[in-house]
């Protein structure tokens, strides 16, 4: 999978231009191994693992039918993790009633000893942003860890709102949908397009 050129672009009015391109597992596993063995990542649930293990994690996910990984940009600069995937085929597989037009989410943003006011929430409304831009993507759907209060000021402050727990083999975790209409009302970002 090439890594040149970005996938999606959205300016932010205050933080600048942030891009979306593919991850190569095999260019980017040392990249993503400082992210996902930091302790700020410990809900990415990759703490001990090596750069062998990030590598075969990604490989496996590129090779995947109904997942996908990309390297987030902020101003040319790799900054963040995202992953859009299948939530009925995966993570929440028989844990939900799935709709047409869902889709899965992960992102992860990457260590900084320089912490900018904002950023966080500016890599998520570009996350969704992202994902809204392809028409067939009608409602996003998430599983945080029931702890991982941070993020769900995060996904609420986008658009999305809380299901309720669900139990999943590694972790407890709370169930939350955004639709494209709620997402636009919380953000102000119009979507719509073809990626």
């Amino acid at each position: 999978m090439s890594t040149t050129g970005p996938l999606f672009t959205r300016t932010d009015p205050v933080l600048g231009t942030f891009a979306v391109r593919a991850l190569d597992p095999f260019t980017d596993a040392g990249l993503l191994h400082g992210w996902v063995t930091h302790p700020k990542a410990a809900f990415w649930m990759m703490q001990d693992a090596s750069l062998p293990d990030v590598e075969r994690a990604y490989m496996q996910i590129s090779a995947a039918e109904h997942h996908d990984a990309f390297i987030g940009l902020h101003e040319g600069r790799p900054v963040f993790l995202m992953e859009r995937y299948d939530p009925s085929r995966l993570e929440l597989a028989g844990l939900y009633e799935a709709q047409p037009g869902d889709v899965g989410m992960h992102f992860l943003v990457a260590p900084s000893d320089h912490p900018i006011s904002g950023f966080t929430r500016a890599v998520i409304t570009t996350v969704m942003a992202c994902l809204f831009e392809d028409p067939r993507t009608a409602r996003v759907v998430v599983e945080p860890d029931v702890r991982n209060t941070a993020v769900h000021a995060l996904n609420e402050a986008v658009g999305f709102v809380p299901h309720g727990p669900v139990r999943k083999p590694e972790k407890e975790a709370l169930l939350s949908f955004c639709t494209r209409e709620r997402f636009e009302a919380a953000t102000g970002v119009t979507t719509g397009g073809s990626i």
